[in-house]
């Protein structure tokens, strides 16, 4: 049996028979096996956001906010055709203050965990496409492709598990934060299972965090077994292979991902080995491994070669200026491994400096029967450490430059491509 094959793990009696009902709950109002997960989340969402750090202080002066060709203006017209296709009153559900505490109640479960929570399957499909027009106005071809990927799965597991109705294409939500608007900030977040996308434009800059995508199985939907993730895996074993036996020995925390094997605190039922999952915004992540610093220059540009591509779904201008703030913190930069580094066993790697928080996890099965993490079980993090999340960084430079903040409630409007708003009260 292959490494990849998930079939043999289908098992619609092993997973929780869910209905769209029964995943509508709260931070604060959630039956009692959910305590595990929402009772955690409830208690870290409460906490004012700091963001993550090494020791609990936060560096600063780490990001830039100058323009970087960010595609503000086609993420503006994309973004006020969708609300102006909307009624009045689902606007007022899916639009919110530009600095609202909804934009760290995200996560990558088919939980609906927060009101209003207007999913696109709630809403007419041309007003689904124009959605998505939103999310491909704003990202790279790549990060859209991936996007619909993410979807097409959901889809795909919901049907092998007849689920369908908590897990489709179509059940995962948008929500703007502030006006939509060239000069002043404002963002978006779209999120559901498998997948969650924070972006916030200030002018001609950008931020593009955190960004959650995973896949179960990691194969199209289509069964044309095209792995999604085969390209992250390869370019982390080559930059394994290519470690020397010391180099290798400090990378590697542990050579198991067997759960026995990993000691308290390490692994978690529902994020496996991630710290950077959902509701982690003020986690303490001590580094570790190997810091890039003692690498050569071909093993450098290895580990920069693995950091593109989860800084791809940005468009090419902010991808480069992310790359190169990566490039430039690479003295503090730390690599960590756990688990073999072969074409068979399942792993997990970790990229992290002060600016840049990458992971990816081989995981256990969730709606698959699988017990212990498999290649077909994927998740994937990118997060902007010392505050950068959600933009926050660009948005203190913006107001300390004396940008003013502007509140959007749910109702404001544009039919004239963001160059003026009103409302429908």
């Amino acid at each position: 049996m292959s490494v990849f094959d998930y079939k043999p793990y289908v098992d619609p009696s092993r997973v929780p028979r869910l209905d769209k009902e029964m995943c509508r709950m709260s931070l604060s109002d959630y039956p009692p096996p959910m305590e595990r997960l929402v009772g955690i989340w409830g208690q870290l969402a409460r906490e004012p956001y700091r963001g993550i750090t090494t020791d609990g202080h936060v560096i600063e002066d780490l990001y830039s906010a100058a323009p970087c060709g960010a595609p503000v203006e086609s993420a503006v017209n994309a973004t006020v055709a969708w609300l102006d296709s909307l009624s009045p009153a689902t606007r007022e559900q899916v639009c919110f203050p530009l600095e609202s505490e909804a934009w760290r109640h995200w996560h990558n479960t088919p939980l609906v965990l927060r009101q209003p929570q207007v999913e696109l399957e709630q809403l007419s499909e041309p007003q689904r496409r124009l959605a998505l027009d939103v999310v491909r106005a704003s990202l790279s071809p790549t990060g859209y492709a991936r996007t619909l990927q993410m979807l097409d799965n959901n889809q795909l597991l919901g049907e092998l598990n007849d689920l369908s109705e908590a897990m489709n294409r179509w059940s995962f939500t948008l929500s703007v934060f502030g006006q939509p608007s060239t000069t002043t900030p404002w963002g978006w977040q779209f999120f559901g299972h498998h997948l969650a996308l924070n972006c916030l434009f200030v002018g001609g800059a950008m931020a593009l965090t955190p960004v959650f995508m995973g896949l179960e199985p990691d194969e199209e939907a289509d069964g044309s077994k095209r792995r999604l993730f085969e390209p992250h895996e390869q370019t982390a074993l080559a930059l394994m292979h290519g470690l020397s036996g010391p180099e290798r020995a400090r990378a590697v925390l542990y050579d198991s991902m067997l759960k026995a094997d990993q000691p308290p605190g390490r692994y978690h039922p529902d994020d496996g080995r991630m710290v950077g999952a959902a509701f982690q915004d003020n986690r303490i992540v001590p580094t570790e491994g190997l810091p890039a610093a003692a690498l050569g220059a071909v093993q450098r540009r290895k580990l920069l070669e693995l950091a593109e591509l989860f800084v791809c779904n940005l468009p090419e201008g902010p991808a480069i200026a992310r790359l190169a703030e990566i490039e430039r913190e690479l003295p503090r930069t730390w690599f960590a491994w756990i688990g073999k580094a072969d074409d068979i066993n399942p792993f997990y790697f970790r990229i992290h400096s002060p600016v840049v928080l990458i992971e990816f996890d081989h995981h256990s099965g969730i709606f698959l029967a699988n017990e212990e993490p498999a290649r077909f079980h994927v998740h994937t993090v990118i997060r902007a450490p010392n505050g950068g999340d959600y933009g926050r960084d660009l948005l203190r430079q913006h107001y300390a430059l004396g940008g003013h903040a502007r509140d959007a409630t749910a109702s404001v409007h544009s039919h004239d491509g963001g160059r003026s708003f009103h409302r429908h009260d």
